[in-house]
Formats: structure tokens, C-alpha cells, sequence
């Protein structure tokens, strides 16, 4: 519930912390920008790096608080000066997890995720030992990057038990770091006596990381908001993901997409949010839907983004509600899940091109 003092601390990470990399600051931007916008209602208290002095001074409703310094050691000295927060992150360096727990530490309202849930949602085994039985999800290990080489022995025997269940079909692995974000990081094993990669030069020796079964099939996520019991999907979004040298690489989406599948998806990404404690505000979640037809499950989970994740941007530009005012009202518990009206004007896409992150209606 909203505090006496009635503005929100807002911030993303990098465009706080002064990232230079154009291409994460694109995304960054577009995110941070498109949040601001729905706040137009609130008092808000932007940290936002001093390069942006000239770009906020547009926002009548903001209070900018300019650093030059990271965000997190910032929050770590000012976070108790403030009430409510909400904030945009994503996992890398535990950046999502360590945020949240600072804010929670210094007894501040969050309209994100708890730390628990960031953590969970942030480890992929976590995700996927919380979520068995619940939800389908394809079948997963987790293991060490050992560096005398154990580790590719552990995939050898893994596969053999895994094919041995299902002869027939080929089976190929994805390998995954335990925590990324945008597909960084992943290893596709089409045969396994092709087990020739050095992934102690992907991953760090030490570094633990998942093998999955790889189900061939459509990328896809469905956005939801949650009040922390409840859950409602926004949109199924396609993703544009491509594989290059055996990588992975997010390229963007489109939504809201059509597909047979599309409620089947909506049920098992509401189940998963909800199985979660603590999932609140924006949350992602990243499936496939099944190419073989004969499979038992035509849908697969495959993580949970406890964050606002790129398709917002996308749903800002066709969204007949406000995305953000509706998340802050439903943990103020000023209106219910059931008060929403979810309707979509319109598709849109949203790309990345070069260094730039390109948003235009379809």
C-alpha cells in the first residue's frame, strides 16, 4: 500500500547507472521511457543518469535526481529516504535480486517482484524444481563446468538415459547458463557425438549452467501483471530469436500473435506466475509451442522474467488501459484483477536493428 508519502522512486538500471553501450541503452530507453509515460498521473522521483538532463525536463510530474555514479551503491545509501519504488532491471550480476532486497531492507513499497521471487524466477532450476508438476516444462539438469572436462561425460550419460526413454526420436540438448537473460549464452548439441565444444570458453570453469531437451518449435512469451495472488495475461507475443554459431540471440517480437495455442499458453504461464510467492507487477514468460503435434504437451515453460521485459513497450502502443497505473492500483489494492478490462488495439513489433531498438505499428 501506497505511504503517506504519496511519489514513487522510479529508475532503470542502466540508464541510471550511465551505460554507454548504444544497444543496451536503446532497449533501456524505450523501457524507461514508455514506464513514465504511464506514471503521468504520479509524483515520481527519477534516478536517472546526469547525461539525461536535457531529455527530462519534458516530464512536468518528475522530480529528477541526476547520479553519476551505479544505481545499486546509490540505492544502498539513499533507499531510505523513500516510500514506494517501482523499478526496471534484469538479472545480470543478481542486478533484479539486489535491488529488490535493498528496497525490501529499507522497508520500502515496492510495485515489482520481491527479492524471493527474483530469485527464484532469476535461477532456471529454481524455476524449474518449483514448478514441476505444475506446469509443463521440457526435461532439465543442472551441472557444473568442471575444468578437467567431467562435465562432458555428465551430458554424454545424460543423453544416453534421455534417449534410451524415446529411441526413435533425436534427441538434441540445449545447454544454458543458470542465470541470463535475452538467450545469451546457449549452446544447441544437435548430436551429441558432435560433443566436441569447449564450453569452459562460454562458461566460466565453476560456472553452473542448465542442459535442457530441445523442443523444437515457435518462441513465444505471454505478458502478464499480477497483484501477488492473481494473475492476468495481456498478450501472447511471437519472439524473434535467432541461432548463430550455435548462440541464441533475442532479436525482438511481435504482438499480440494469433496461434491455435494461444489459451493453452494463457493457462500455463498464469499457473506458473501464480505458483510463484511474490511474483507482482509486469512479469514475462518465455515458452515454446510445440512443433510435433504427437507430443503429449503442445505448450512448454520454459522461464519466468520477474520484470518488466521488451514486449512493454510494444503493449504501450496498443494497450486501451494504462499498464502502469494498473499494476500500482492493484497492489494498492485500489482495484482487483477482475476490474481490469484487458483489450489490444492493433499489432506492433518491436525489433532490434544495429544499435537501435526500432517499435512500429504493423
Amino acid at each position: 500500500m501506497m505511504k503517506e508519502n504519496d511519489s514513487i522512486l522510479v529508475f532503470e538500471y542502466f540508464t541510471a547507472s550511465g551505460e554507454k553501450d548504444k544497444c543496451i541503452i536503446s532497449e533501456a530507453e524505450a523501457l524507461i521511457f514508455a514506464l513514465l509515460d504511464d506514471l503521468n498521473e504520479f509524483n515520481v522521483d527519477l534516478v536517472i543518469n546526469e547525461s539525461y538532463e536535457g531529455v527530462i525536463k519534458d516530464y512536468k510530474n518528475v522530480n529528477p535526481i541526476f547520479i553519476d555514479v551505479d544505481v545499486i551503491e546509490w540505492l544502498k545509501d539513499n533507499a531510505s529516504k523513500f516510500d514506494n519504488a517501482i523499478f526496471i532491471a534484469a538479472e545480470n550480476d543478481n542486478n533484479l535480486f539486489n535491488i529488490a532486497k535493498i528496497l525490501e531492507e529499507n522497508d520500502v513499497n515496492i510495485y515489482n517482484s520481491s527479492s524471493e521471487a527474483c530469485f527464484i524466477a532469476s535461477d532456471k532450476s529454481e524455476t524449474y524444481e518449483v514448478l514441476s508438476n505444475i506446469v509443463p516444462q521440457p526435461r532439465t539438469f543442472r551441472f557444473k563446468i568442471d575444468p578437467k572436462g567431467y562435465w562432458k561425460r555428465a551430458i554424454e550419460n545424460l543423453h544416453e538415459k534421455w534417449q534410451a526413454e524415446d529411441p526413435l526420436t533425436p534427441l538434441k540438448l540445449i545447454i544454458k547458463p543458470l542465470t541470463g537473460v535475452d538467450c545469451e549464452d546457449i549452446v544447441v548439441i544437435e548430436k551429441i557425438e558432435d560433443l566436441t565444444l569447449d564450453l569452459d570458453k562460454i562458461f566460466k570453469p565453476g560456472s553452473r549452467v542448465i542442459v535442457q531437451e530441445f523442443i523444437d518449435g515457435t518462441d513465444v512469451s505471454v505478458s502478464l501483471i499480477s497483484d501477488g495472488k492473481s494473475a492476468i495475461p495481456l498478450s501472447l507475443n511471437k519472439q524473434f530469436v535467432e541461432l548463430k554459431n550455435d548462440k541464441g540471440i533475442y532479436m525482438g517480437g511481435k504482438l499480440p500473435f494469433e496461434n491455435k495455442y494461444k489459451d493453452e499458453a494463457f493457462e500455463i504461464a498464469k499457473k506458473a506466475v501464480e505458483a510463484i510467492d511474490g511474483l507482482k507487477g509486469f512479469v514475462g514468460v518465455d515458452l515454446i509451442i510445440n512443433s510435433d503435434e504427437k507430443d503429449i504437451y503442445s505448450v512448454y515453460l520454459l522461464e519466468i522474467n520477474s520484470r518488466f521485459t521488451t514486449p512493454y513497450v510494444g503493449l504501450k502502443q496498443v494497450a486501451d488501459f494504462n499498464i502502469g497505473k494498473s499494476i500500482i492500483d492493484l497492489i494498492d489494492e485500489k482495484i482487483t484483477i477482475n476490474d481490469l478490462d484487458i483489450s489490444l488495439d492493433g499489432e506492433v513489433e518491436f525489433k532490434k536493428s544495429g544499435d537501435n531498438l526500432i517499435i512500429r505499428r504493423v
